[in-house]
């Protein structure tokens, strides 16, 4: 019996989620020792990342296969920009700038945009993450800063798409149905580990912000 793509991509990622989870920053943010706008630096980047993101999904979502993966509920620049207003005040597009990470991250998106399965790849890493650990984040974060709907952590607010492990469980039967090749079926895990890794180093990155905050 063939094992289910979902599965297979998940255990072939798995240490790369891990070593993502592992940085720095991401552990000085949950131990509460980032004040709100060294938060504000992570927020910033997720936004350049989600405006390539979901700029890229709003162009595929007619296409045959990568439309199978287009969810407009997913979009994250609304909740990014009321995330970034609550933290930084109205002026905050002036005091965010992309870093060296998330310019290779937003180039690679853009990319491998032409490419379903690398469109899938990138969409899968940043999404089932969010959908997933990212809700105990914002629970950690709630606690840290007060922060309650309507800014601060709605990035992790996903509220229009209801039961999130059922949205979770449709999306991996999407992805099983996925009718790919071996060779396509490893080419996509490898862009996944890609992904992982592009975003490990926009977290890595941001080490400098634990410097100044130890």
């Amino acid at each position: 019996m063939t094992t289910p793509f979902s599965e297979t991509l998940r255990n072939a990622t798995w240490g790369d989620h891990q070593s993502a989870e592992s940085e720095g920053y991401l552990a000085a943010l949950m131990d509460g020792r980032l004040n709100e706008h060294e938060y504000g630096e992570m927020v910033a980047q997720h936004y350049f990342a989600y405006v390539a993101l979901d700029g890229v999904s709003r162009r595929l979502a007619d296409h045959p296969v990568a439309g199978g993966f287009v969810f407009p509920e997913l979009y994250r620049e609304p909740a990014l920009e009321r995330d970034l207003t609550t933290i930084y005040g109205p002026a905050w597009r002036d005091r965010i700038i992309p870093s060296k990470s998330t310019q290779t991250l937003v180039a690679r998106i853009h990319q491998v945009s032409d490419w379903p399965g690398g469109y899938i790849a990138h969409h899968y890493t940043r999404y089932l993450g969010d959908l997933s650990g990212g809700q105990f984040i914002r629970m950690e974060l709630q606690k840290i800063y007060g922060y309650g709907a309507g800014g601060g952590v709605d990035f992790y607010r996903f509220d229009e798409l209801g039961s999130l492990p059922r949205f979770k469980n449709e999306y991996r039967a999407r992805l099983d149905a996925l009718e790919l090749d071996e060779q396509e079926r490893q080419r996509i895990i490898r862009e996944v580990k890609l992904a992982y890794r592009l975003n490990t180093e926009v977290l890595a990155e941001l080490k400098h912000v634990v410097k100044t905050a130890a």
